[in-house]
């Protein structure tokens, strides 16, 4: 007689299938969109939370790090309305276009939407989902099960689309706040949709209270048109105890430029996972990722670029600074498919160890079905250069300033890529604050 092997199921996944079956009813959309959640969860519950023998996430195993399946947070009311009004304040004075989604939900009434430009379009998902007018499927993360989780929970968030050949001279501004004290969850879905010749800065921000060990589970999907600019500027400074996991997916056009900047900076246990896919012939993309670690934070990069046609170029670029028992991943592919001949890409991840406890993981990847490419891949590890801190405090400079000067130049050429001065400026006083903090 064959014995019958079941699976066990963790407190986090038997929680979510209540949450799910909980809340499933009141989540907007009609019965087709209904049947896409019911689908998604299907496969999140058959595959469960991923763990260090899913080979994509084999060194961040939630089946570990995710004890439990926090509830859907609550509405926002005055109190964290009036919270939200200060956040995103690492691009404050910058002229920004704020868009803020408190606690899961789009706030239009706390954010700038006056004076919108000819041609941009700024909708509620809410609402798209209740008119079953949006898709909710993640194409390109595949069987991934936790954005096959968002698909089944997410609520709300923005969609915005900019008509074609419209230059949006104001950088938008996604405020992403958790103001609860107490544990909670949200899931978002967000989309950009930009016609061809269009151009825009996208910025994003996540933040949330340092005492509540909430979770954040956010998707955005991005359509950049035929010859049209995306620079994409996101940090992710979530709350001491916090748990963020982040799904992007991009697809570009013939000719498309799109510019994607990413700085982990806050959170417990942080995962974003990015799909890039050069669709047109001649698209460019470039991917830079920073990471600022100390305590025990555990951050994860996870980077798939896909070369469909022919004379398309990537670079991604990787670098983490990890202190006291931190943990930086990064994991990379470039693909080059059969039609992607002339594809030029190029991935480097470096990281450097501030103490002997410090762990970082870094895996690149090429698969290349094309003959006629050009692509390469690289990686390093390391502590700070002893003789270049030598050379620094032979000339009267203190041995933490030292230390400070190393890093900032460690991680300025990630900062570099960023294309705005302001932007770039703002981002590096982040970096000089924390490391401020480190000493």
């Amino acid at each position: 007689m064959n014995a019958e092997i079941r699976s066990v199921k963790t407190a986090a996944e038997i929680g979510f299938a209540d949450l799910f079956a909980a809340v499933r009813e009141s989540l907007p959309g009609g019965d087709k969109i209904g049947a896409v959640r019911r689908d998604a969860f299907d496969r999140f519950a058959a595959q469960g939370l991923p763990h260090s023998r899913t080979e994509a996430w084999r060194y961040t195993d939630l089946r570990r790090l995710l004890r439990d399946a926090k509830p859907l947070a609550p509405r926002s009311d005055a109190a964290a309305r009036s919270v939200a009004r200060e956040a995103g304040a690492v691009f404050a004075g910058l002229g920004l276009r704020r868009l803020l989604i408190v606690d899961g939900a789009f706030a239009p009434e706390l954010s700038d939407l006056a004076g919108l430009e000819p041609g941009v379009v700024v909708r509620a998902t809410f609402e798209a989902l209740g008119a079953d007018e949006m898709d909710l499927p993640l194409d390109m993360a595949g069987s991934d099960p936790i954005a096959a989780l968002n698909t089944a929970l997410a609520a709300d968030g923005v969609l915005i689309t900019v008509a074609p050949g419209v230059v949006v001279e104001r950088p938008i501004h996604l405020v992403f706040v958790t103001t609860g004290g107490a544990p909670a969850a949200t899931f978002t879905r967000s989309r950009l949709e930009l016609g061809s010749g269009a151009v825009l800065t996208l910025v994003e921000t996540h933040e949330g209270p340092d005492q509540s060990d909430y979770q954040v589970n956010v998707a955005l999907q991005v359509d950049v048109g035929d010859r049209a600019r995306l620079d994409h500027v996101k940090i992710t400074g979530e709350g001491a105890a916090a748990l963020h996991i982040s799904t992007l997916e991009a697809s570009t056009g013939a000719g498309a430029s799109y510019r994607d900047f990413g700085f982990t900076i806050g959170g417990a246990v942080v995962r974003n996972q990015l799909f890039v896919k050069l669709a047109g012939e001649g698209a460019i993309a470039d991917v830079h990722q920073g990471s600022l670690l100390a305590g025990r934070q555990h951050a994860d990069t996870t980077l798939v670029v896909d070369h469909v046609a022919a004379g398309s170029q990537s670079r991604e670029v990787f670098k983490a600074v990890v202190d006291d028992e931190a943990r930086a991943v990064f994991q990379g592919r470039i693909t080059v498919q059969p039609g992607a001949q002339q594809t030029d890409a190029r991935m480097m991840a470096r990281a450097l160890l501030l103490s002997d406890e410090a762990v970082a993981n870094c895996k690149p990847e090429l698969e290349i079905f094309a003959d006629d490419v050009q692509c390469g891949h690289g990686t390093t590890t390391g502590a700070l250069d002893d003789q270049l801190k030598f050379y620094l405090m032979a000339r009267g400079i203190p041995e933490k300033e030292a230390e400070a000067l190393l890093i900032q130049a460690f991680v300025g050429e990630v900062i570099d890529a960023v294309a705005r001065d302001d932007l770039r400026e703002a981002l590096t006083q982040a970096m000089l604050n924390w490391l401020e903090e480190r000493d």
